[in-house]
């Protein structure tokens, strides 16, 4: 099973994961971190393919792909 792991701390809301992700299952959520950025939140319904696309493209590193 894939998880994905997002840094609510390092996550500053920009989208670019939103962006990438081929199943629409990264989205910028209600919560807002310790910085007061709005995060990314992540969808886990099976979908996920484990592409790291979103992690890949994160400037913060904030995401993390475990297959």
């Amino acid at each position: 099973m894939i998880k994905i792991e997002i840094d609510r701390e390092r996550c500053k809301g920009c989208g670019l994961c939103t962006l990438v992700c081929p199943h629409a299952l990264i989205n910028i959520g209600d919560e807002i971190n310790g910085h007061g950025y709005f995060i990314a939140t992540w969808e886990s319904d099976g979908k996920c393919t484990g592409c790291a696309l979103c992690a890949e493209i994160c400037p913060d590193i904030a995401i993390a792909v475990w297959k």
